[in-house]
């Protein structure tokens, strides 16, 4: 993949407005097809030296082109090759029938495939633009295949995902290795398609960069190029308050622990300095746990309120093991003209009116990361979870929309998505990150780089990569409190 493409994430739509582009531009189309068939078989060659036979399954359109000439190649090579089809080939159009009609080998169809001790499937039915449920010949044919334990190779995405969403649409091949072409798309990285593509590999087929970019939304993949010149060295003359503020809210005292695990998070991701506001219940329980965080009594709204005239509190965490009502509600609307971070409870305390929220935010001229897991945005976002024709991209970005928030909608594919449509997908975060107090942490990371004066989206973004890197530093074995040590200097 070329370095200047490598963070880009295309919908199939936007793959088929920028190969209509690229024919329109001059470029011959059936030569970018020629060149992505013959990207399969040097990956088939390469990653397969041991097959016994190559069993490519050809679809009903360009995808099935691709295949067609995949297989010419591999016999060219000297392979086995058996090819079986899906439907007429004598009904082709346009480039597949061109690849067709260059394929000299015989074809069967696909009913007539049975699995062998040797055999390595190519996986040329349907691409990534696939957003039907599957027919029933060819479900079967997939549930037979991944029975017997053959390995797939998947050219653009597993057959039986829809590219856009990564849902299964059916059944779908479980495919050891996929390859596509100048991009990767939603599917390769929304779950469930994630754990179906095996290692993804992308090939430059010849579309000229600049037809890529102008094609391209505005979705991406997440990594540090995103907040390039926000990390970096401290001047000499820093101190702790250009560093940055950050306050987290404590809840009672049976259920002080997760704001500690933000503080301590916070002070670690880079934050000058970090405070507990805790009620006076809860204020000796913290003060005895905590160091180089320090501890503020706050009880009520009005005490907040009073604190607020310091302008120097630069960012907000609040709802780890804050509780849910009234309390959380008055404290978060307080907030919402300055930098805050809402999660956990502060986000289920909305339940029954979010509108409340989202018109603060609009009026409030602040800026909100909201962190809320499947359950919390359902309960936040109702009718934007319970659409099911969405991608939770989609799903995120209405949400933003709707919010006039940050939204890190977190899970082992999380997207963070911003008002202006904006979004990035995390592919960094292994899965011991599933552990009790692992968002608590997320939280203090994003907290930190409030206030130290991040836009909200690039903080979010920021936070949600190093706590994946942390997770992959920590291990197997890793808690909240050994994943807070593992956090990686901001890029």
């Amino acid at each position: 993949m070329r370095s200047d493409l490598q963070h880009l994430l295309i919908t199939p739509a936007e793959m088929t407005a920028i190969d209509r582009a690229a024919a329109q531009s001059g470029i011959d189309s059936f030569t970018l097809m020629h060149n992505a068939g013959l990207a399969v078989t040097a990956a088939a060659l390469r990653h397969f030296p041991d097959a016994r036979r190559f069993v490519v399954l050809c679809g009903p359109g360009n995808n099935g082109g691709d295949g067609y000439i995949a297989a010419r190649g591999l016999a060219e090579s000297g392979a086995d090759v058996a090819v079986f089809v899906l439907g007429d080939p004598a009904r082709l159009q346009g480039d597949a029938a061109r690849a067709w009609s260059d394929w000299s080998g015989p074809a069967a169809p696909i009913s007539a495939f049975e699995p062998q001790a040797g055999d390595v499937v190519i996986d040329a039915l349907f691409g990534a633009g696939l957003s039907r449920d599957l027919p029933d010949d060819v479900v079967h044919l997939i549930e037979r295949v991944n029975a017997s334990g053959v390995p797939v190779l998947a050219i653009d995405l597993p057959s039986g995902i829809d590219g856009r969403t990564g849902e299964i649409r059916g059944a779908a091949f479980a495919a050891r290795h996929t390859v596509t072409f100048m991009a990767p798309k939603p599917g390769h990285w929304l779950l469930p398609g994630r754990s179906l593509c095996g290692t993804l590999e992308v090939f430059d087929i010849g579309i000229p960069a600049r037809i890529v970019r102008a094609g391209a939304g505005s979705l991406r993949l997440n990594a540090p190029f995103l907040w390039a010149g926000w990390g970096g060295g401290l001047a000499a003359s820093t101190h702790k308050f250009k560093r940055g503020h950050l306050v987290v809210f404590s809840g009672d005292r049976q259920a002080t622990g997760a704001a500690r695990l933000s503080a301590a998070a916070g002070l670690a991701a880079g934050a000058g300095l970090v405070t507990v506001a805790t009620g006076k219940a809860a204020l000796g329980i913290n003060a005895s746990h905590l160091t180089a965080v320090m501890v503020k009594e706050i009880d009520g709204r009005r005490e907040l309120t009073k604190w607020l005239q310091d302008q120097r509190l630069g960012s907000f965490v609040l709802g780890p093991g804050f509780g849910i009502g009234k309390k959380a509600r008055d404290f978060a609307l307080a907030l919402c003209d300055r930098s805050l971070v809402l999660d956990a409870d502060g986000i289920t305390s909305f339940q029954t009116n979010p509108g409340e929220l989202f018109a603060a935010l609009a009026k409030g001229g602040g800026q909100m990361v909201m962190t809320p897991h499947d359950g919390e945005f359902a309960r936040l976002f109702p009718e934007i979870a319970g659409d099911h024709g969405l991608s939770k991209i989609e799903k995120a970005q209405a949400a933003a929309r709707a919010s006039h928030a940050v939204i890190v909608y977190k899970g082992a594919d999380t997207v963070v998505a911003a008002p202006d449509g904006r979004a990035v997908v995390n592919n960094n975060a292994p899965p011991w990150l599933a552990t009790a107090g692992s968002g608590d942490v997320l939280a203090g990371i994003v907290g930190a780089h409030l206030a130290k004066g991040m836009p909200a989206f690039e903080a979010a973004a920021a936070a949600v990569w190093r706590h994946g890197a942390a997770g992959a530093k920590a291990g197997p074995g890793l808690t909240a409190e050994t994943l807070i040590g593992a956090i990686p200097p901001i890029s």
